[in-house]
């Protein structure tokens, strides 16, 4: 299967934050877990009208995954990145995790930091990320997760 990554198109914002709760789901979190997490899930319209979201897809497929990431700066956030269930392991979140950095260079930025689900831990370390220290969660009260950051201007690919 030949995976693209295209930019996320208007009207994409509900069928991507359903794929988004399928792959956090994924990871069998609870009920109570994941009505927390519903409005961090969320993908927003004006950020795919900014043109920071991003799709992976099977050529003229539907989406496999998506990314997007937000801020300005020198450091910008990976704020979500996620996999439908069936199409892990398939390529689309390394090269989601490529566009999302190529975009960050893009947007002149020279790091890209992820708050990540503990269960992702290894792919970012496998993309390059190095740990940085624990967070406060941004949908969970109480809940730390690791804070990873990307160096984008070392010129290493994933």
């Amino acid at each position: 299967m030949t995976v693209v990554v295209r930019p996320a198109r208007p009207g994409e914002a509900a069928t991507l934050t359903a794929l988004c709760i399928r792959s956090k789901a994924h990871w069998a979190y609870d009920d109570a877990f994941m009505k927390l997490s519903a409005a961090a899930l969320a993908v927003d319209a004006a950020d795919i009208a900014a043109g920071r979201v991003l799709v992976a897809a099977a050529a003229k497929g539907p989406a496999l995954g998506m990314a997007a990431v937000l801020g300005d700066g020198e450091t910008v956030d990976l704020d979500s990145l996620f996999v439908d269930p069936p199409a892990i392991g398939s390529g689309a979140g390394r090269l989601l995790f490529q566009a999302a950095a190529s975009m960050a260079r893009g947007l002149g930025a020279r790091r890209m930091t992820i708050l990540a689900d503990p269960n992702a831990v290894s792919f970012y370390e496998r993309m390059g990320a190095r740990f940085v220290r624990n967070a406060p969660s941004d949908a969970i009260p109480g809940r730390l997760l690791p804070l990873y950051e990307y160096d984008l201007i070392s010129g290493v690919e994933p």
